[in-house]
């Protein structure tokens, strides 16, 4: 799906006179494609370290999945998807068309094989590797973050109130507590509340709410938007470019990578990084890689900031989805559709959280909303491709599903140490392209 920033315009980047290199002239010292925000943190980290970064994308800077997220620093969320307890929950949730989980009928033998790989990836001798992979990959992500906001002056688009899950049963509640005491493992502050307490953390709450879970460590962001431009507006200042454009396939031998354009014109580079999201198996198959990656369509929208005071994220895990309050607009999303890549949008499913958010909050006003869907890049173990191709000079950088503004800066380090022949700071093999 190509689409333009809100206002109908190209972003400001893609408006200037073509450089040498985008006339096809020269050759790219690193090339990336994917301008969302994974593909940005390596851009910028490999920009720090001196090198030279052109980035590729199809319609601008944090315009398509990146631009819509729930806008959640995750840092706590450790326990992969694939282990959340997901497929006991699928024949309840499938039973709901509009559900925290849908899947097309016309889609599901064309999804069969990813979901019996997440079946097996969710059995219990994989937990502990999948736990610690994933803890891992958090703390780096933090670490990562807070030194990049820092460094590219973005600190106070940072926003740390915490967040609030609820359940509406004592079952319910009882159901989370083994997930959270694996999080005490990882040394993740939280603590259970009720009544006023509750209250006063997030007032005008509906009774329906027995309990919630306070975790004061989550964090958020203004806006994910505008936080991934400017990022990208540090990058430019030490020197990245982009380019607007779609890129059809790419090439790759000993002497580099070749990516050659919809208007049949090629760059060539040195180093090539996949970071497409949802499109970078497609362009994984142009190299031999087949990696089972799917896609988990997200919905939300975004109602005018005075549509009800939320003080913090608001989460809702037994209906599949978050209200979080942004600088600019108030945002309920997220449930799972797993319907690929073509498929029209089915915004009923985003008014159906919305009447929920109704319900859960009353007093919300929900006029003046903008509707959104996006694709998150999904593996059926729940860990994103962090590495090598099997060609040479390719690294591939996808497949965060939920979690890739969390771990976008995280990825970007790993992918710069790779770049640059250092040794990564955690072991990559739970993220190898090569393991399925």
């Amino acid at each position: 799906m190509q689409e333009n920033s809100e206002d109908g315009r190209r972003p400001s980047s893609a408006l200037r006179a073509p450089s040498p290199r985008q006339r096809g002239e020269g050759r790219e010292d690193i090339a990336i494609i994917g301008g969302g925000i994974i593909g940005i943190c390596a851009a910028t980290l490999l920009s720090e370290a001196g090198r030279s970064v052109t980035v590729f994308d199809r319609t601008g800077i944090c315009e398509e999945t990146s631009s819509g997220n729930a806008a959640a620093f995750a840092f706590s969320d450790v326990l992969p998807l694939a282990h959340k307890g997901m497929i006991r929950q699928l024949p309840k949730w499938l039973a709901d068309p509009l559900g925290p989980l849908t899947i097309p009928p016309a889609y599901l033998p064309k999804l069969l094989p990813w979901l019996i790989r997440f079946w097996r990836a969710g059995a219990p001798k994989h937990y502990e590797a999948s736990l610690a992979a994933q803890a891992g990959m958090m703390r780096l992500a933090e670490a990562e973050w807070m030194g990049l906001l820092d460094r590219s002056g973005t600190r106070p688009m940072l926003r740390e109130d915490g967040s609030l899950e609820f359940y509406e049963s004592e079952a319910e509640f009882r159901a989370s507590l083994p997930g959270w005491a694996e999080r005490q493992r990882f040394g993740i502050g939280f603590r259970h509340v009720e009544g006023e307490e509750m209250a006063a953390l997030q007032p005008g709450l509906s009774p329906r709410f027995v309990k919630a879970t306070f975790v004061p460590g989550w964090k958020t962001v203004a806006d994910p938007k505008l936080l991934g431009k400017a990022i990208w507006a540090y990058a430019e200042r030490l020197g990245a470019r982009f380019e607007h454009t779609r890129v059809e396939r790419i090439e790759a031998d000993a002497n580099g990578a070749t990516i050659i354009l919809a208007d049949g014109s090629r760059r060539t580079a040195k180093k090539l990084l996949i970071a497409a999201g949802a499109w970078s198996h497609l362009l994984a198959r142009n190299l031999g890689d087949r990696i089972p990656l799917e896609t988990e369509r997200g919905y939300n929208t975004t109602l005018p900031v005075s549509a009800f005071d939320v003080r913090r994220q608001l989460i809702f895990s037994g209906h599949g989805f978050v209200i979080t309050p942004l600088q600019t607009g108030l945002r309920v999303g997220g449930a799972v559709e797993l319907g690929g890549i073509e498929r029209p949008p089915n915004f009923a499913r985003s008014k159906a959280m919305l009447e929920k958010a109704k319900r859960f909050l009353p007093g919300l006003d929900p006029s003046g909303g903008r509707e959104w869907m996006g694709y998150r890049p999904s593996l059926p173990d729940s860990l994103p491709v962090i590495g090598t191709a099997r060609a040479p000079n390719v690294y591939y950088a996808f497949g965060h599903g939920h979690l890739g503004l969390t771990q976008s800066a995280a990825t970007g380090r790993l992918i710069r140490d790779l770049v640059l022949g250092q040794t990564p700071p955690l072991d990559l093999t739970p993220f190898r392209p090569q393991r399925f």
